[in-house]
């Protein structure tokens, strides 16, 4: 009996940080998928999980989290005070909620967004590198668990 009750009870669900809602989404949908073909999960509620690989250090605002194919990185950003991740986030797994945004934008609003994100690293940044506008895909962070903070 023991053993059932404490393999109910995994240092993993015991010690997760909850954030926002939580999570109510049972199954993870892969972030090459929503990568791949964003338009299909536009303004839809999906789970992600995946490595926190940078945090904002200004209000713990937004987060990063690695994708499931190398190089692949989504961002997660949620209302500035609702949630706040903190810095020590960074390197731990996580389970994101949120719904599925994708967002057009000028090169002019490119080189303004790089720019803050520079201001907020202490990073030099160049705005003649920026060549036209992007596409950006992320997920309106709802809720979050983060085991080991």
């Amino acid at each position: 009996m023991l053993l059932i009750v404490s393999s109910l009870l995994s240092p993993s669900t015991l010690l997760a940080k909850t954030f926002g809602k939580g999570i109510t989404v049972n199954d993870s949908t892969p972030v090459s998928a929503i990568l791949d073909q964003p338009k299909q999960y536009v303004g839809k509620q999906v789970k992600v999980t995946g490595l926190i690989v940078d945090v904002c250090a200004a209000r713990g605002c937004w987060i990063y989290i690695a994708g499931d194919r190398p190089f692949d990185k989504l961002r997660i950003k949620v209302v500035d005070g609702e949630i706040v991740f903190p810095m020590e986030a960074r390197g731990l797994t996580a389970e994101i909620e949120g719904i599925v945004e994708i967002f057009e934008l000028t090169k002019e609003e490119v080189i303004e967004k790089r720019m803050h994100y520079a201001l907020e690293k202490g990073e030099i940044f160049t705005p003649d590198a920026i060549t036209g506008g992007e596409t950006v895909v992320r997920l309106r962070g709802l809720g979050a668990e983060i085991p080991g903070l």
